[in-house]
């Protein structure tokens, strides 16, 4: 019977976590700082949920603030437009749905409240959910 020695058995194992690591797609947690991009920051005030049409914050931007929108609830953008970039500055968590109808049998994704710049979401989004805290 063969023995391996602990020390061994550790640097095997961290190197199998490494690589199915670098095999598993990015978090928005993880993937997305909780400050601006380099360069010059995009204009999304405090407590401003920030949509761009297009990727690295380009194209038209939309601005929503807490005050007009109701939490829990979907808050589809306008027919025939979608987002590929934000900044969430709303204090609160907010989902992104490639769904209009914030349905679940679509991608989706929720970022923090933190300050989360995604310079290109991984998919369309067409409408979103502001949460409690």
């Amino acid at each position: 019977m063969r023995t391996s020695s602990p020390a061994r058995s550790t640097t095997v194992l961290a190197a199998t976590v490494l690589a199915l690591a670098a095999l598993i797609p990015s978090t928005a947690s993880a993937a997305h700082a909780a400050g601006p991009p380099p360069g010059k920051a995009p204009a999304c005030a405090t407590g401003q949920l920030c949509l761009w049409a297009k990727p690295e914050f380009k194209g038209t931007r939309q601005a929503h603030e807490l005050s007009t929108l109701d939490i829990n609830s979907c808050t589809a953008l306008p027919a025939g437009t979608s987002a590929q970039s934000l900044i969430n500055r709303i204090g609160r968590p907010v989902t992104t749905y490639q769904s209009a109808e914030c349905a679940e049998t679509g991608e989706f994704q929720t970022y923090p409240g933190d300050g989360v710049w995604l310079p290109e979401s991984p998919y369309l989004v067409r409408a979103f959910k502001v949460w409690e805290r």
